[in-house]
């Protein structure tokens, strides 16, 4: 329980009925080898969770983005859920440390294994929508999709800009590259980041996302916007 309790904690959304929350993190894995006790897995959550997200994230970009061609929106939603967008967002809020896994795919790294990862965080969705209904769930996961979304509309996927550019600035030889918290906006569950990008002082970026690190990489993609670096454009 309070495994649980603190994953809560953490994802901003506290759950009435919490088998649902401990059904989304229980991997097939551990009910196979668990098979006299008849545990409930993710994979039926997972099924439902993929729906809603995507008639989450069909609504509002047809809601907020009015302009953008019937191609373009389906472009864009490929690139919001796909594998590699759900797997960052299950990093950002931990959820491999949560995951309740067999004994197996413990061993061979299933805790960070892309599609465990991609899978569990649909089936969290599926577990938010029954227990909380949709408005919830649309509340909390377009706080978890916000900085995808930014860059889906754009046609960019996702790229490790602090790298780009901490390798940028190491060929011109600066050092001292910091990324400070200038503000944060929102509730618990949805929050948005606001950081700061200095070199030896001089403030070089600036960006915003709904967790500190996902701020940080947009900072370090502005910064290799304004310094006309392909990465950054």
């Amino acid at each position: 329980m309070n495994h649980l309790k603190e994953f809560e904690e953490i994802i901003g959304y506290k759950f009435t009925d919490q088998s649902l929350l401990k059904t989304a993190l229980t991997h097939s894995s551990f009910a196979n080898e668990n098979r006299s006790k008849n545990i409930l897995y993710n994979e039926r959550l997972e099924f439902l969770g993929d729906s809603v997200l995507s008639l989450i994230v069909s609504n509002y970009l047809f809601e907020n983005y009015t302009k953008l061609p019937e191609g373009d929106l389906t472009k864009a939603r490929a690139t919001i859920v796909c594998e590699r967008s759900l797997q960052e967002c299950a990093m950002n809020i931990e959820l491999g440390n949560f995951l309740i896994l067999g004994k197996g795919e413990e061993r061979s790294g299933g805790r960070t294994r892309a599609s465990i990862l991609a899978d569990a965080f649909e089936a969290l969705i599926a577990a938010i929508y029954l227990d909380g209904g949709f408005s919830v769930t649309r509340e909390w996961l377009l706080g978890q999709l916000y900085d995808t979304i930014l860059l889906a509309v754009k046609g960019k996927t996702f790229t490790d800009y602090k790298t780009a550019f901490q390798e940028l600035m190491q060929k011109k030889g600066l050092a001292n590259i910091c990324y400070h918290v200038v503000g944060e906006s929102g509730p618990d569950h949805s929050k948005v980041f606001f950081v700061h990008l200095s070199v030896n002082d001089q403030v070089m970026g600036q960006g915003e996302g709904s967790s500190k690190k996902n701020a940080e990489q947009m900072a370090a993609r502005d910064a290799l916007a304004k310094l006309g670096d392909a990465h950054g454009r």
